[in-house]
């Protein structure tokens, strides 16, 4: 039986055999990189919060999750209701001070007709000046405390501090909020990923590096930008910036390969490669130029300069002159 399985071997590899050694090629050994698979985050570069600069009743919430807003938007309105009932006060106080004012001048007037009639004296006519520029004073108090409520008022108005996309929306309309509260959480300026990657990997990471990401739009590339000092629960964080790198979802999950290690290893031109009989085999020119058939145990592919290499785990030690293959 194992006499029958040579021949049928042998039978299989004699158009190898007959094969000229023009298109040799070398098997190589080089330095493989090797990538750790890790899933990163794709998160927004800007996440800020939309808060209340005034407490009371939120009335009205114009956006939901999804929303896309720009700087100045107007996204919620909030109602203190005290600030009306003030506003009120306050204008029946400027009526009363207004009606207090044109009763002032009018005796102002009066005194100034009288005393160049020489019936009254100049220190009435001093006091009536002066209860006049009271009265004006207290208008003017009014009426800057009347425009300071009237911005308490306007500070209900919600706005978007950024361009970008509204991630959260924790209250409802009706809620009851206090000053500085966030009423939506807003993304933008872009995205980028952050890793977690194991501590152990973390003397390996260097900032600058190129990565290989499978984005939801393809295959990209990007650059680790900024590797954090802090280890957190056992992991080192870093943060990869990649170009047109484009999701519909934050928090998304992308599977991210990294630079951790180098090794020694062999490899071939993965077109020199033969399968038979479930075996894998290259064609080694021999010494006297007669090309041999070799079992070798392959692993996996790698891209060199646009050319698909196997490695190769045994059965070549590199150096070896090969001969093209014929499937």
């Amino acid at each position: 039986m194992k006499k029958f399985l040579t021949i049928v071997t042998l039978l299989a590899f004699l158009p190898v055999l007959s094969a000229a050694a023009d298109d040799a090629a070398t098997a190589r050994q080089v330095e493989i990189t090797d990538w750790k698979a890790v899933f990163g985050r794709i998160v927004a570069r800007d996440r800020v919060p939309a808060r209340s600069r005034l407490g009371g009743t939120l009335i009205e919430i114009q956006v939901f999750e999804g929303s896309q807003v720009t700087a100045g938007q107007q996204i919620a309105r909030v109602v203190d209701e005290k600030i009306a009932l003030q506003l009120n006060a306050i204008d029946a106080s400027l009526a009363s001070l207004r009606a207090q004012l044109a009763n002032a001048e009018a005796e102002l007037a009066r005194g100034e007709n009288l005393l160049q009639r020489g019936v009254t004296t100049a220190q009435r006519l001093d006091a009536l000046r002066t209860n006049v520029d009271v009265v004006k004073g207290q208008i003017g108090t009014a009426e800057a405390e009347r425009t300071v409520l009237v911005q308490r008022e306007a500070e209900g108005t919600v706005m978007a501090p950024i361009d970008g996309t509204v991630l959260s929306v924790p209250v409802t309309a009706g809620s009851v909020v206090l000053p500085g509260e966030a009423i939506a959480e807003i993304g933008g300026g872009g995205v980028f990923l952050r890793l977690a990657v194991p501590e152990r990997h973390a003397m390996s990471l260097t900032e600058g590096d190129m990565i290989r990401i499978e984005a939801p739009n393809g295959a990209q590339e990007g650059r680790l930008a900024r590797i954090y000092p802090q280890i957190e629960n056992g992991r080192v964080v870093a943060d990869v910036e990649v170009a047109d790198l484009q999701t519909d979802f934050i928090d998304a999950r992308v599977l991210v390969r990294l630079p951790v290690a180098t090794s020694e290893a062999v490899v071939v031109p993965a077109d020199l490669v033969m399968s038979r009989m479930g075996l894998d085999f290259v064609t080694v020119v021999g010494a006297d130029g007669e090309p041999l058939p070799r079992t070798v145990v392959i692993g996996a592919t790698h891209d060199m300069d646009g050319v698909a290499m196997v490695e190769i785990l045994s059965g070549l030690s590199g150096g070896e002159t090969l001969g093209a293959g014929d499937e």
